[in-house]
């Protein structure tokens, strides 16, 4: 059983003010494996105002400086590499397809933003003033349960490069993997304050981190719902926010695409991170004039993305983070039937032969339109819906017939074609054929899946604000 009750402030780990306990799962078999003690909004301004107090040294460290502890921070955290693939596996059953990319990238972010740091041009002049980039203050990260590890060090490495402090709120349902991912950090030795990790309910320590007036910056990853909250919090104090919220990503397969190939490649890329994950592309768009063929297709593909423990290799979509996220997802495969569209596959209840834990059958409902709720509400699980098109042209107008705009995909033997009409998708992201993942690259969402970027030069420049300096 384990039993966390320290939270990491101004470099040492401490008793919280906090007093509430929640109780941590296995989702894979139910079972409670832990309880970790909740910080609260004492906690939330101790660790502000270390933050605060460390700023003005750590924002005039040198470039080189800063470099110096990114790479000890990959170092740290590729040491326990291991230790965060179990973390994750027992606490949030991720399947190993999904661990293997997280595990390792939670390392490589440091690298990533160090080779961005040597390149980037902190002076310049323009015209008859010189501009400094400057670190735009107290920083606070706000981070969800579906890629704990992953969006605390993606974050806290722009912080870093930046010059920038940061109190770090994690989701609660991960205090395991926040637990081993802080021994890591803190195990890489920088100044005491830099980062301060704070684990506790968003409504208590969320809401206190938001509002504070010491805080100049909010970076936050989870549901649009809550990211409007934040959003309405910070406009208080006129923090700068990056709000990286849902997607109901579409994939396009447009009427030349070589199935064979495609496929896999729509079906990995919906139940991406088993579907908890806001960049899968739950929304399958298919031409008409190969409509049947493609429903074929999926219907017997979709045999391969076998559910269950984790811990099987072969396992490719895991369980639902909780109860709550569970019966989420039920509700919608019951809603879809309700609304018209014919599973294809799937349907309600535990996937054959499982008989406990949060599991869900793989779920693809055909006959469905655009309008409907299963087809524009992000679920957060299993459950894909198949949407035809007549022609290009409509399959961009429903691409984009969406609140969100995260990442979309598209599918075509002709790469020119598939480049012309990933030009008209209105998406942070749009990847071409399955293309590989580009670290450098800027991340984020158009309309409600968000603002601002993370990543790359576009996510250092998040924390930095522009100084001019005239005569």
């Amino acid at each position: 059983m384990h039993i966390i009750e320290r939270i990491y402030i101004d470099g040492a780990f401490v008793e919280p003010h906090g007093t509430q306990w929640a109780p941590l799962f296995n989702p894979a078999t139910e079972e409670q494996i832990g309880t970790v003690r909740l910080a609260d909004a004492e906690d939330a301004d101790r660790a502000v105002a270390a933050a605060k107090r460390t700023f003005t040294a750590f924002s005039n460290t040198s470039r080189e400086e800063r470099i110096e502890m990114l790479r000890r921070l990959h170092a740290a955290v590729a040491d326990r590499a291991s230790d965060l693939v179990e973390a994750m596996r027992e606490e949030y059953g991720a399947p190993s397809s999904f661990i293997d990319f997280s595990a390792p990238r939670a390392g490589n972010v440091f690298l990533d933003m160090a080779k961005t740091l040597e390149a980037y041009e902190f002076r310049r002049r323009i015209g008859g003033a010189e501009v400094e980039m400057r670190p735009s203050g107290v920083a606070v990260a706000i981070t969800p349960w579906n890629s704990n590890y992953s969006f605390i060090c993606g974050k806290l490495s722009a912080a870093i490069a930046a010059g920038a402090t940061m109190v770090i709120k994690p989701s609660e349902m991960s205090a395991i993997q926040t637990r081993v991912i802080t021994e890591c950090l803190h195990a890489a030795g920088l100044p005491d304050g830099v980062f301060n990790i704070v684990t506790g309910d968003g409504a208590v320590v969320g809401a206190a981190l938001a509002a504070h007036r010491d805080v100049s910056k909010i970076t936050f990853t989870g549901s649009t719902a809550t990211g409007r909250t934040i959003v309405r919090m910070a406009a208080e104090t006129m923090k700068r926010v990056t709000m990286e919220l849902g997607g109901k990503g579409p994939s396009i397969i447009l009427d030349d695409a070589d199935l064979d190939v495609v496929i896999p490649q729509v079906l990995a890329a919906g139940f991406l991170n088993s579907s908890q994950a806001c960049i899968a592309g739950t929304r399958i768009l298919a031409p008409l004039a190969r409509f049947g063929e493609i429903e074929g297709r999926l219907q017997e593909a979709v045999k391969d993305f076998k559910v269950g423990d984790p811990k099987d290799k072969s396992v490719r979509i895991g369980p639902m983070v909780s109860q709550k996220q569970w019966d989420r997802v039920q509700s919608y495969i019951r809603l879809g039937q309700e609304e018209g569209a014919r599973l294809l596959a799937g349907g309600e209840g535990r996937p054959e032969g499982l008989s406990r834990g949060w599991f869900v059958r793989p779920t693809i409902f055909t006959g469905v339109n655009n309008g409907m709720r299963i087809a524009r509400e992000e679920i957060f699980g299993p459950v894909l819906s198949l949407i035809p098109y007549h022609d290009e042209e409509e399959a961009v107008a429903v691409a984009n017939d969406t609140d969100y705009g995260l990442q979309a995909q598209v599918f075509s033997s002709d790469v020119l074609r598939a480049r012309r009409v990933a030009g008209r998708i209105m998406a942070g992201r749009v990847i071409l054929n399955g293309a590989p993942h580009e670290p450098l690259a800027p991340f984020g969402g158009f309309k409600q899946s968000g603002f601002g970027r993370e990543f790359g030069v576009f996510g250092l420049e998040a924390f930095l604000e522009p100084r001019a300096i005239l005569g």
